[in-house]
Formats: structure tokens, sequence, C-alpha cells
């Protein structure tokens, strides 16, 4: 019974759309500009740093909060590994809007901010790195994710823990391809991105008057 309430619990709280809600009280609907994505970037993109950031966090900490109930309700590592799945779920298949959402990447940094902590944190800077010098959301996202097992393996972590931070990221990359491949083309390009100046293509689609 644990279980099941740790893992519904997870994928509440994932399909909790920070990026949506963000982007009503800023008068837009986050779905229907720039590369449709219910998440940070997008709305760095679209509203702005602050607005950005604070999706980031709001996003990551649903990822922490996830596991950390995971971990109350039961203490094996299974149950956490679930919930990280569950969240990442929620985020992508938001059930509160009508399982649509993003694609899963601060959830993901939460999980594995618990899970792995200082391999994660260095992933982050090097991410950050990669951020500014290439301004390339896909660079930047491989950065977040592929150092962490490497890095996992130098650390001598468990190897299920390894395992475990190369097969997350592959929900959110799968999630990527599925939602990216039917986006015109110049909203897929802005997928890539990671800033658009005002006036850009399709920035102010779908915003509410």
């Amino acid at each position: 019974m644990s279980v099941a309430l740790g893992l519904v619990v997870a994928y509440l709280l994932g399909s909790i759309p920070f990026a949506y809600f963000i982007g009503r009280l800023k008068g837009m609907d986050i779905r229907a500009v720039g590369d449709r994505n219910v998440g940070a970037f997008n709305v760095f993109r679209h509203i702005g740093l602050t607005a950005g950031v604070s999706t980031l966090a709001a996003d990551i900490g649903k990822g922490v909060l996830a596991i950390v109930v995971a971990k109350a309700l039961s203490g094996e590592v299974m149950v956490a590994f679930l919930a990280g799945g569950a969240v990442v779920a929620g985020h992508n298949w938001s059930v509160f809007l009508r399982f649509r959402g993003g694609r899963g990447a601060g959830a993901a940094i939460g999980v594995l901010l618990v899970l792995l902590p200082r391999e994660m944190s260095i992933s982050l800077v090097l991410a950050g790195m990669s951020l500014l010098v290439t301004r390339n959301s896909i660079w930047c996202g491989v950065m977040l994710f592929v150092p962490t097992p490497v890095l996992g393996l130098l650390f001598a972590e468990p190897p299920v823990l390894i395992v475990y931070s190369m097969a997350l990221p592959c929900l959110l990359g799968l999630t990527h391809w599925l939602t990216v491949r039917r986006l015109p083309p110049e909203a897929q390009k802005e997928a890539e991105m990671f800033w658009v100046g005002p006036g850009v293509g399709h920035k102010r689609k779908g915003s509410v008057h």
C-alpha cells in the first residue's frame, strides 16, 4: 500500500504544471508558443529569465520531493527508482493538462540530486558552462545527463544507481523525440535554442488578452 501511495504521490507531484501556471499569470498559454513545451526553457524564451528560473526551481523541487516522500514511505531503493520515473512521467503527461506536458528535465534533475548528489551537482555546473558557450539547449541536456553515470563510476557508486542514471534520461529523450517531430520546422529549430529575442517567429501566439 505504501509503495502504491508513493507512486501516486510522485505522479501527481510531477503533474503540477508550474510552467503553465506561470505562463497564465503572464497572460500566455505556454503550450501554444515556441516549441510548445510546458517547461522551463520555453518559459525562459517567451516570458523571461525570472519566470524561467522559477519554473526550473519548481520542477526540480517536484523531483526532490517525490524521492523524499518515496523514501519516507518505503526504504526500498526500487521504490525510489519507480517514484523517479513516475514524477517525470507526471511532468511529461500531466493529468491536469489532458496528458500533455514537458520533457521532464527539471524533475529528473531533482530525482538525481537526491540519489546522486555529487554527480548531479557537477553535471549541473558542466551543463551551465555548456549553455553559456554553445547557447544550445540540446547540448546543455547532453552535458547535464551524460557525465552523471561516468562520474558515478569514478565515485564508485552502486551499479544499480549508475544504470538508473542512464535509464531515466532515456525517458526524457523519448519524450523529446515524440513531441518535437510533430512540430513545424521553425518550432523544431527553436527547441534547440537557449534564447529567442523579442518578435522572433511565433513568440506571442497563444497570448491571452
